[in-house]
């Protein structure tokens, strides 16, 4: 992509009603762009970074055996009713309108009772189970204070996927085992599983305990208490002796931090199956109860967490596996042979298999370098008459102050990329 071509503008300054640094950081680079507290639209290289993300979740929740499906927004009130949600008093942070003829909606926050209804049609046999569908869809939530960026919208990009099991035991391997290895899986290759800690929490209704995935950081609303030797924790709303001892923990051990919950599980037992009368037949003929759980990742969420986390006093520092492009590419000058080596130097890269943004607007060094800073993306490459007379181009790892000069074929060999 060339930067005279990119439909977007970088900021010196950020939005003075905006206090959280993470969309700040992202507003100022171009990714985002704010139209109210708490929810934002996403530009074309913030479109690409929260597609990065989905696709790392995409691939690990295949992996475990999901189904990708996308349910509707719009809600039918009926069920909600069935399953005692519908009322402001027990969920307060509904959205909802009525239609033209008067009958009532919600829009969507989160999609246990209509998957449920909708899998009436297909599951009815134990044969039809286990089966795991999940979906990446935007959801609204009226969220009283909205002052996070996107570590808190009332608008946001998340991951819910649910688990249909013919069996407590068969529903305990998959939340237990499956589905936690498989959320530090995502961590992981964002750069995040070093400072993530399974995190027991409030189980609510259904069970003892639920299971968050929290990520250490000073900006966090959550207080957890962390065993670094045994990597689990425990949320300050069950920071209870009592919880301590069941759970084989030590407050000697444990150590308060703040954190950003990246991720949930909950689970349901055979609530919303039964009452909205989804069951299944096992191999005797018994009408069986079917047992569900919910597992949550907020993928805007991620980002919002990711910008704010690795950047620096220059700008963002995204991983490279959700970096809108891999490097920055500068062309300083408009001599001939300048503008030569540096689209030279961008058809090899492209053809390399390395994605470029290459700023060809011949701004001055410093406003190219700055921006370069704030965009964040891994490698910064610079084509000048000076580095073409030491033999090819600069090449910088954002976050490093080394600089070297690589020719221009064996750039790709530099940044390690695969052939």
């Amino acid at each position: 992509m060339r930067r005279s071509e990119l439909f977007i503008k970088t900021r010196k300054q950020a939005p003075a009603d905006e206090e959280s640094r993470n969309a700040q950081l992202l507003i100022r680079a171009g990714y985002i762009h704010k139209e109210m507290a708490g929810v934002y639209s996403y530009l074309p290289l913030g479109k690409i970074v929260i597609d990065k993300i989905s696709q790392i979740v995409r691939e690990e929740m295949n992996r475990i055996g999901g189904n990708e499906v996308l349910m509707s927004t719009l809600q039918n009130k009926e069920l909600w009713e069935a399953s005692g949600r519908w009322d402001d008093k027990v969920v307060d942070n509904w959205f909802k309108s009525k239609l033209a003829n008067g009958a009532d909606v919600g829009i969507g926050l989160t999609h246990e009772e209509p998957l449920v209804n909708a899998l009436k049609a297909f599951v009815s046999s134990y044969k039809d189970l286990p089966i795991y569908p999940y979906q990446i869809q935007t959801k609204f939530r009226n969220e009283l204070r909205a002052k996070s960026g996107l570590l808190r919208g009332r608008e946001f990009l998340m991951k819910d996927l649910y688990s249909f099991s013919r069996s407590s035991a068969e529903h305990d391997k998959f939340y237990d085992e499956t589905a936690p290895k498989a959320y530090m899986e995502v961590y992981g290759r964002l750069g995040l599983g070093d400072i993530t800690y399974r995190t027991f929490a409030s189980g609510g209704y259904f069970s003892k305990y639920s299971m968050e995935f929290q990520t250490l950081s000073d900006v966090g609303e959550d207080t957890i208490y962390l065993d670094r030797k045994k990597n689990l924790a425990v949320n300050k709303e069950v920071y209870t002796d009592e919880v301590l001892a069941d759970l084989g923990l030590s407050k000697n051990e444990l150590e308060e931090v703040k954190a950003v919950e990246v991720g949930n599980i909950f689970p349901l037992g055979s609530k919303y199956s039964d009452i909205l009368d989804l069951y299944f037949t096992d191999k005797k003929g018994q009408r069986q109860s079917i047992i569900m759980g919910s597992y949550g990742i907020g993928i805007s969420r991620l980002m919002g967490l990711l910008a704010e986390h690795f950047a620096d006093d220059k700008g963002l520092v995204w991983p490279s596996a959700v970096a809108p492009y891999d490097v920055y590419l500068c062309r300083l000058g408009d001599e001939a042979d300048v503008k030569k080596a540096a689209d030279d130097t961008y058809k090899q890269l492209e053809s390399d298999g390395i994605s470029v943004l290459y700023d060809d607007r011949g701004d001055r060094p410093g406003e190219q370098f700055a921006d370069a800073d704030l965009l964040g993306l891994p490698w910064r490459a610079v084509v000048s008459s000076n580095s073409l007379k030491a033999g090819g181009a600069e090449l910088k790892k954002r976050g490093s102050e080394e600089v070297k000069i690589v020719p221009t074929k064996s750039i790709k060999e530099t940044l390690g990329k695969p052939t």
